[in-house]
């Protein structure tokens, strides 16, 4: 889904989540703009072609927060947070941050304090910004810890995918009010064109897990059916005997049914062979 599908023209900024007293200015010069939709355009491309490789989605959003970090004019440090799909309770799935300050940053606000810019940001589908973390009401806990740590503002942008919120990215800066309404207007069309390749690389990931799925279950039911012609012939039992005698092993041992069936056909496999030694 492009930008422009996700209701985010260029030019044209997106409602979002401000620090509350927060003044927005951005006296920038053309040159300046230039250079930072430039650097815009090459994290897009990057990201556009990240599925490409079919790679684990861990490492997408690894290189996704990279590609973030210099997309988003002002940063920092960046992260990006997926989340468990289809669970009643957000629950991640996958992080992956660009500095270790960000490590610390995140892991106090998913594990300790359970609040911060990129909870609300994914909780209200909405990009979320503070300029004056240490003074910001919405995180009392949170806005202090990091304020301590030399970071002041951050940046998180939900990744959406239809009205479905899969994730957010985060972006953090030292210095005061690093995030005016030209870094949400680049962070929000970068945000768009990453959540679909993220979403593209977790179907991928998923028909991959399916498929490989289906591959080892039948080849265990390959191996079974080999075990069940083995009792059959030996006991002369019928099928359901058959695998019903195996049943009971594997209960007996507490052993998988499969690997008692590849058991049994290996020991098969050494007789036979024995038998045509010379």
């Amino acid at each position: 889904m492009s930008p422009r599908e996700r209701g985010i023209v260029p030019g044209l900024m997106p409602d979002y989540d401000a620090q509350p007293g927060r003044v927005r200015h951005d006296e920038l010069s053309s040159a300046r703009r230039e250079a930072d939709e430039s650097d815009l355009n090459a994290g897009m491309r990057g990201v556009s072609g990240l599925v490409a490789g079919a790679r684990e989605v861990s490492e997408l959003v690894s290189d996704v927060a990279q590609f973030a970090a210099h997309a988003v004019p002002g940063v920092d440090g960046a992260s990006v947070a997926l989340l468990q799909p289809q669970h009643v309770v957000p629950r991640l799935q996958a992080c992956a941050a660009t500095a270790e300050f960000v490590e610390e940053i995140d892991t106090a606000q998913y594990e300790e304090l359970h609040e911060g810019p990129c909870i609300t940001c994914m909780q209200t589908g909405r990009a979320t910004v503070s300029g004056s973390l240490g003074g910001d009401d919405r995180w009392p806990h949170f806005g202090g810890r990091v304020a301590r740590m030399g970071v002041h503002s951050a940046l998180s942008l939900p990744l959406i995918v239809g009205e479905e919120v899969i994730g957010a990215i985060n972006t953090y800066a030292r210095a005061r009010d690093a995030f005016g309404d030209h870094a949400v207007l680049l962070g929000s069309q970068f945000a768009a064109t990453a959540a679909v390749s993220v979403h593209n690389a977790e179907l991928l990931a998923s028909a991959r897990e399916r498929t490989e799925h289906l591959q080892r279950a039948l080849g265990s039911r390959a191996v079974i059916d080999q075990a069940i012609g083995i009792v059959r012939s030996r006991t002369g039992a019928t099928a359901e005997e058959a695998i019903e005698r195996l049943k009971r092993t594997s209960q007996a041992e507490n052993v998988k049914l499969v690997v008692i069936a590849e058991r049994l056909v290996d020991e098969a496999v050494r007789r036979a062979k024995a038998r045509h030694r010379p």
